[in-house]
């Protein structure tokens, strides 16, 4: 499915021209602005799944974010934008083929992150209370309470209960569970699954961090799976040769200049994994 047709960058001469009618020198920088046009990356023709692949500093992410912007779609965690970052989003272009369903959103590291933070934080939280009610369960069964009023019949029913159960069954009766425990790579697959839905624009901005060379594989089939069979259309930034492999994938190579399309396999970071694995070939 393609959602997004194309979309378009402002190139070295707008920028220029830009600058010239603000004539404004007391700023340090105008992020994004000199990002993406010092490769002359003018435009993407979108494909059901289309990467932006690049080095550190290639401008990958950038790219991303500037799209969820114009596009307006739903982001989890804060992006701060610099002065001159809507001065920017205004200068781009883009068309579509049909409009952009509303469950659409960019997934970025930090929001993974602050998914695994939060899990992490609510166990923390249940352990705490936990303990606190092993104390007030026995504070509660060998106490001796009498009701005088009314305002008292809540702490007779603690007592009463109390004295009915096991200290055990006294905590899991007042705690709820705590989040099942999984590792940050299951964790951050997880969050994946759970946000993506059928029929959505989904920009991924480096999705296999805290990820397995085996959940990478896993991710990457979810989003042919979902892709092929179930109406999404993604925009990955990626350096990850599992994700880069994808089966009908369009790569963009930011570290080209101007940015260029290519197959997986002519791509620097592949080639690198490829000759490291050919050299030390006879130790598997």
């Amino acid at each position: 499915m393609n959602y997004l047709r194309f979309f378009t960058f402002p190139n070295q001469d707008k920028e220029f021209n830009f600058f010239l009618g603000i004539q404004r020198t007391c700023y340090d920088s105008f992020y994004p602005f000199k990002i993406l046009s010092r490769h002359d990356f003018r435009r993407i023709d979108f494909e059901p799944v289309t990467i932006l692949y690049g080095g550190n500093g290639s401008g990958k992410s950038t790219a991303l974010n500037v799209m969820a912007e114009k596009l307006r779609i739903s982001r989890d965690s804060i992006y701060n934008k610099s002065n001159f970052y809507m001065d920017y989003v205004n200068m781009c272009g883009m068309e579509l083929n049909q409009k952009i369903p509303e469950r659409s959103r960019i997934i970025t590291s930090d929001d993974v992150f602050d998914y695994m933070l939060n899990i992490r934080h609510l166990n923390e939280g249940i352990d705490q209370k936990r303990e606190d009610l092993f104390v007030e369960y026995l504070e509660a069964k060998y106490s001796d309470f009498q009701l005088k009023s009314m305002e008292d019949y809540q702490q007779l029913k603690k007592v009463n209960t109390a004295r009915r159960k096991t200290q055990s069954r006294f905590v899991r009766s007042e705690l709820m569970d705590n989040v099942q425990g999984f590792s940050n790579g299951e964790s951050a697959f997880k969050y994946f699954t759970e946000k993506i839905e059928e029929n959505g624009l989904y920009l991924l901005d480096e999705p296999e961090n805290s990820l397995s060379p085996k959940r990478q594989l896993e991710l990457m089939k979810f989003i042919e799976d979902s892709a092929r069979f179930f109406g999404c259309q993604f925009i990955i930034s990626t350096h990850s040769p599992f994700l880069l492999a994808m089966q009908g994938a369009k790569i963009y190579d930011l570290d080209e200049n101007p940015v260029k399309v290519k197959r997986w396999t002519e791509l620097e970071n592949v080639r690198t994994y490829y000759e490291f694995f050919k050299n030390h070939e006879e130790q598997f």
